[in-house]
Parts: structure tokens; sequence; C-alpha cells
């Protein structure tokens, strides 16, 4: 059996405002649009997550280069495929402390 909705959300916007918001709707109606948007916003957006840890692994593997390269001991095969390795097993898990950290009032807005 489905949840029935019995919750509202609404606010008031300028003829203009609702112009843009109709267009940017399409093909859905409005009242879905927003919907989504709104339930969307819960959540990181997939793609700006995936995004935020591959950074986060590269930004590992740039760092841990640069001191080794400063300290005269450039990398190994060996040692650049196990500091690849750890960085895409952490990534993930990085990316989730990250979000984390921002707080409640610091969300994606689902566009």
């Amino acid at each position: 059996m489905a949840t029935r909705r019995t919750k509202s959300v609404g606010t008031k916007v300028t003829e203009s405002e609702y112009e843009a918001i109709a267009r940017r709707a399409e093909p859905l109606t409005v009242s879905e649009w927003a919907r989504g948007i709104l339930l969307s916003s819960t959540q990181p957006d997939p793609l700006h997550f995936l995004l935020l840890a591959e950074f986060l692994a590269l930004r590992t593997i740039v760092l841990n280069l640069n001191f080794a390269l400063a300290a005269n001991d450039p990398p190994t095969t060996e040692a650049m495929h196990a500091l690849i390795d750890r960085a895409d097993a952490q990534k993930l898990s990085k990316a989730k402390d990250r979000i984390a950290r921002l707080g409640p009032g610091v969300e994606s807005t689902g566009r």
C-alpha cells in the first residue's frame, strides 16, 4: 500500500518567477517538478558526490607525490600503485566525512 501524502509545502513567487519556474519544469507540472527538487535536496547530488570523491583521491595522490619528491624520494611503480589503490579505497568515505562536516544547514540544491 502506498503512503498517502498529507503534508504540504508552498511559497509565493512573482509572475515572472513563476513563468521561469514553469519553463524549467517542463514537461512536468510545476508541482511535480518542485516536489522532485525539494526531495532531491535532502541528499547530496550523486554526480557532485562522485566528483568530490575523485577530487579527494587526486588530492591525496598529488600531496603524497609532492612530499616524496620534496624529500628526494622518487616513488617506485609499486609505491605509486599502492598510493593510487589507497586513495581509491578511501575516497568515498572521505567524501562522506567532508559532507557530514558541513552540517545540516549546507546541502545540495538538487540542481
